[in-house]
């Protein structure tokens, strides 16, 4: 694995012990469950509904300033001088920093090959931190910004990735635009392409996307004489502490974090930003709680992005349709600073179908702006864009079904980690039942239609490289005598219902309903160590360990019941809420435990096992999309999508579905709606809302979208059987919905986005 790689792994999960494999696990759940797999509702759904749920932007704090930020207008800039003395004395104004307030302008890296300062006198790109001011309200804290006078010295600068190669081209940083180069071969990729009997080359462009969640960047920070509470907008409060404890030269244990609820993150809310050290800083200086929440504005400009990225393919293929040959090269924008531009880019390209000569290269390119974040599943989103337009390209030339060529290039193992076997057969389900659940041939064989309204149909094919989860975590479980229970965990819940599929663990194995489980999660001062929730690796990683606190708990009140019924260990079964002997004839529920009564609580504690080293723990997926474009207005109406995902067992039906649906959606913003607008004379930001930013809308997605789970347990990926599902939801949507406009039009559109801006020249040209 790169450098680059193991950079966006890590921010998800911790490497694995080599001897992979717990010995002595529990028997897996059977096919019949009373809980897991069935919708149930979220725990803390009436706290969402209902407005009490208290997000880090809701924390009210007696006393509390208000803070905000002055940042870079310039796409890169020398900062020459600050002079914040007309903000100081402002009424209502509690605290200035800047770069003249040495005691409160710590080091900050943008890795280890950046080192700078909170605000550095070389802002690289826009939005970058210049001051921060903390006030008695929002009005007065910005008024007062803008009482800050900066003197810049605007220097040259590059936006676009392609211009950043070219000779002559203004340098973000000395010795050159280039910030990685990575390549990968197997086979003969020559030999390759003299075996195919047809082979295709197309150049594909993925716009850059921005993750702009409901819930702007931000945090409330409180000192209390040496211990700092930080209540953040996070995806994992650990690395939150770890990051701020870190740069304030802090003791972790005087460091806590709280992150109960979060508005959306996606990837970019992983670690912490400058942000929450300006807060902190802020409050030290005025004594009081400061909260610092970027505007909306400031999220676009400085809070993360998808990297836009140049992809060339060049693939063939045998008369049977057998791959011979994928040549992937790869060019991404990292931004001002290094930060994973190319990050798995290559990897569906290398990895997603059997192929024995690939060859790949990728160049990671700095340019002036915003340094890209991890976006639900970085780098295959725009990878699966190209590699599955190719497919379809492929299957035209050869006069074979997209669908009959998919199949026959399905590997038995990930070709990339040494030819592993995948631990379930997954693609090809994923294909082949979506395909009939879609009404694929049908469809397919049904008339384009008549006139300026014409249909099509795609489909598109994912893997994942992550999803499986892995240590470390604990839990602990805690059961009281009346038969309920405590969860507690450090992971965070980012609106995926982890809390719930946790309590519906816990809820299958004492045989009790998810709402009698008390969930404790996100907060380092009070729960047990978790990584970030991303890379969907948070049920496949958490989930087991519940499992096992729980079994740890049963395996104490099994002793109680057998002390109690003179029995012997071995005699004694759990079943649903009741302990029973083996021969049925006697049973006590968990509340008639006479020492359970005197001791009023059992603790378990339990941790996640390493995964199996010799085996692929992947996720697979597949979508099938119908459309209608109007030849006259470029105009595209997605009809109706249908997404089948092998991720291992099912926990609860109805998240499932809603991260299904959430992931398609997102997608069809990538596909259809979302680019962001560098403007070429100044480099600045133009589409920095929402009215100019076009997120979809629910006029924009497909009024029919269809979630088919393909029903498997991976007993080999855990002892829950699950594997992660956010982030391949979301990997095949734009490769899907490009086919499926080529099908309509028989226009191949190579560049996001596709909407009638970009499609109606196309159209126009094709009627000559």
């Amino acid at each position: 694995m790169t450098e680059s790689e193991q950079e966006i792994e890590g921010q998800v999960r911790y490497p694995q012990a080599p001897d992979a494999g717990a010995a002595g696990d529990p028997q897996p759940w059977g096919e019949k469950t009373r809980v897991v797999g069935s919708r149930q509702p979220r725990v803390d759904a009436f706290e969402r509904v209902s407005g009490s749920a208290i997000f880090p932007s809701d924390v009210m704090l007696p006393g509390m300033l208000h803070a905000a930020v002055l940042t870079s207008p310039h796409a890169n800039a020398r900062v020459k001088s600050v002079d914040t003395s007309k903000a100081e004395k402002l009424s209502g104004v509690y605290a200035v920093i800047s770069r003249n307030t040495e005691d409160a302008n710590p080091d900050w890296d943008y890795g280890s090959d950046y080192p700078g300062k909170l605000f550095y006198d070389h802002c690289r790109f826009e939005g970058d931190f210049v001051a921060a001011v903390a006030a008695d309200s929002s009005y007065r804290a910005h008024d007062a910004l803008r009482a800050i006078e900066v003197e810049y010295e605007t220097l040259p600068f590059v936006s676009d990735e392609l211009a950043a190669l070219e000779s002559g081209a203004p340098e973000v940083h000395d010795g050159g635009n280039e910030a990685g180069h990575q390549s990968y071969s197997r086979g003969n990729i020559e030999q390759g392409f003299a075996a195919a009997d047809v082979v295709l080359e197309e150049t594909y462009r993925s716009a850059s996307e921005m993750q702009t969640p409901l819930e702007p960047h931000g945090c409330v920070a409180r000192w209390e004489a040496d211990r700092l509470t930080v209540w953040e907008s996070t995806q994992g409060v650990f690395a939150v502490q770890s990051k701020i404890a870190e740069t304030l030269n802090m003791p972790l244990a005087r460091v806590r974090v709280i992150g109960h609820y979060v508005g959306g993150a996606f990837g970019s809310k992983l670690r912490t930003d400058k942000y929450a050290i300006a807060a902190a800083m802020l409050s030290r200086r005025s004594n009081r709680p400061v909260k610092l929440f970027m505007t909306r504005e400031q999220t676009l400009v400085s809070m993360g992005n998808r990297p836009p990225t140049t992809m060339t393919i060049k693939a063939g293929a045998k008369k049977d349709g057998t791959l011979t040959a994928i040549q992937f090269k790869g060019i991404g924008a990292s931004g001002a600073y290094k930060a994973g531009g190319t990050s798995l880019l290559d990897w569906l390209a290398k990895d997603l179908y059997q192929c024995d000569n690939v060859s790949t290269e990728l160049t990671d390119v700095y340019i002036n702006a915003q340094p890209a974040r991890p976006f639900r599943a970085p780098g295959y989103v725009q990878c699966s864009w190209a590699m599955e337009q190719m497919m379809d390209a492929l299957a035209e030339q050869l006069d074979m079904d997209p669908v009959a060529l998919r199949l026959l290039n399905i590997p038995d193992g990930t070709q990339a980690r040494g030819n592993k076997p995948y631990t379930t057969d997954g693609l090809r389900l994923c294909i082949e039942q979506g395909a009939k659940a879609f009404g694929w041939d049908q469809a397919k064989a049904a008339p384009r239609g008549n006139g300026h309204l014409q249909r099509g149909v795609g489909m598109a094919a994912a893997n994942w490289f992550v999803g499986d989860g892995g240590p470390p975590s604990t839990v602990i479980l805690r059961l009281y005598a009346d038969g309920t229970a405590n969860l507690n965990m450090g992971a965070s819940d980012i609106g995926t219902g982890t809390k719930t599929v946790m309590a519906m663990v816990v809820a299958e194995e004492f045989g009790m309903e998810p709402d009698a489980v008390q969930i404790e999660h996100a907060d380092t001062a009070t729960t047990q160590f978790a990584t970030p929730s991303g890379g969907s690796k948070t049920v496949p990683t958490e989930a087991p360990a519940v499992r096992r606190a729980c079994l740890a708990a049963k395996d104490r009140l099994m002793d109680m019941a057998a002390r109690q019924l003179g029995r012997e260990r071995d005699e004694i079964i759990f079943a649903g809420d009741r302990l029973r002997t083996a021969d049925g004839l006697e049973s006590l529920a968990i509340p008639e435990l006479d020492e359970l009564k005197k001791q009023k609580v059992v603790v378990g504690v339990g941790e996640r096992q390493p995964n199996r080293q010799d085996v692929s723990i992947t996720p697979f997926a597949a979508q099938f999309c119908e459309v209608e474009v109007n030849r006259r207005t470029g105009e595209i109406r997605l009809l109706r999508m249908l997404g089948t995902n092998e991720s291992g067992r099912v926990i609860n039906r109805l998240t499932w579905d809603g991260q299904v649906i959430g992931g398609i959606t997102m997608g069809v913003g990538y596909a259809t709606t979302e680019q962001r607008v560098l403007d070429g004379p100044t480099g600045k930001l133009c589409n920095r809302n929402w009215h100019d930013y076009k997120l979809p809308t629910a006029l924009d997605v497909p009024a029919e979208i269809i979630s088919e789970p393909i029903m498997l347990s991976d007993e080999q990926a855990n002892i829950v059987g699950a594997k992660g599902l956010g982030e391949p939801v979301t990997i095949p949507t734009g490769g899907a919905i490009a086919n499926a406009v080529y099908a309509a039009t028989g226009i191949r559109m190579r560049d996001t986005p596709i909407n009638p801006v970009t499609l109606i020249d196309p159209l126009a040209s094709q009627e000559g």
